[in-house]
């Protein structure tokens, strides 16, 4: 190969690097001005001695007087356009930068080689196994969205955080939760999305389906929306998650977070067993039925009273 190196300089710079020549220039020219006055009233001096006549000896003596002043004049004005015109002139244009050469390189190819054998492969590999997220043949079973989704509908990447504001955005976003995590939002935003069609959330972790969400959507075309899992405690195991979002049985969006830390062991609470307790009470109290009382009755009692009865005697009677 061969290169052809050229030299640019850029208009502005030829434009601003005039100014100190264009000083020296003027210097020059007053000066060069200056010195042909003087020589011009000098001679017009000299010639006007030999002149006969009053008035024009007179005019012409006067011709040279005046230009030999204008020669005195414009010497020292030459010295000041020299000296001070320069810095007079900066006040007003920034001085201009040193010239840079900026070098450009054109590649000039000398040998094109132009293939003659063209290699066209005969056999295409092609590989069986996709990247691309599947949904699972026992949640497609139970879709209840009767409507065709748009193939348009896109989703934004899916931020995580363990809470979110009014507007659906998340409270401090990240990619790394420590334990006890609770509740987890996977917040997204999305465009083209068709009501009634069916949508779903899948969440894994370390390629296990630990939790999913499946339901005809129920929102609008386009905004901000989210999915979120609340499990127990003792379920945020340690590790790597992925949440998948697809819409009927096409995968949109993935999203990817990880959890460190051992979860909380829950404890085990006895409930309370109702104990019945009897209290003596030293008060009475008065059934709430009315009980039977029986009313004395008179009951006639027979009594045998003595009566006087004769006792026999021995005269006989």
């Amino acid at each position: 190969m061969r290169y052809n190196s050229t030299c640019s300089i850029e208009s502005t710079q030829e434009m601003q690097i005039d100014i100190r020549s264009t000083v020296l220039t003027l210097s020059i020219i007053v000066g060069v001005t200056a010195v042909l006055l003087l020589i011009l009233g000098i001679n017009h001096l000299r010639r006007s001695k030999g002149v006969p006549f009053y008035q024009k000896r007179h005019n012409r003596m006067l011709r040279g007087w005046r230009l030999v002043v204008i020669a005195i004049l414009l010497i020292p004005l030459t010295w000041v356009i020299l000296n001070y015109s320069e810095p007079l002139v900066y006040n007003f244009i920034s001085p201009s930068p040193t010239i840079t050469l900026t070098p450009t390189i054109t590649i000039t190819p000398s040998i094109t080689l132009t293939p003659t054998i063209t290699l066209t492969p005969t056999i295409t590999r092609t590989p069986s196994i996709t990247n691309t997220p599947s949904m699972p043949s026992d949640i497609e079973n139970a879709f209840e969205g009767e409507i065709t989704p748009n193939p348009d509908v896109v989703f934004s990447p899916i931020q995580f955080a363990q809470d979110i504001d009014d507007a659906l955005q998340p409270i401090d976003p990240g990619v790394e939760f420590t334990n006890p995590v609770g509740d987890l939002y996977g917040t997204f935003s999305y465009n083209n999305m068709t009501v009634g069609s069916q949508w779903s959330a899948l969440w894994y972790r370390e390629g296990e389906l630990v939790f999913y969400e499946s339901l005809p959507w129920n929102a609008g075309v386009g905004g901000y929306g989210y999915t979120d899992w609340e499990p127990s405690s003792d379920q945020w195991l340690p590790g790597f998650y992925e949440v998948q979002i697809f819409v009927g049985t096409e995968w949109k969006q993935s999203g990817y977070f990880t959890v460190i830390g051992e979860p909380p062991t829950p404890t085990i609470t006895t409930s309370p067993t109702q104990t019945e307790t009897i209290t003596p009470s030293a008060t009475s109290t008065i059934p709430a039925t009315p009980t039977q009382t029986l009313w004395p009755t008179l009951t006639p009692t027979i009594t045998d009273t003595p009566r006087n009865t004769p006792i026999p005697t021995d005269d006989g009677n």
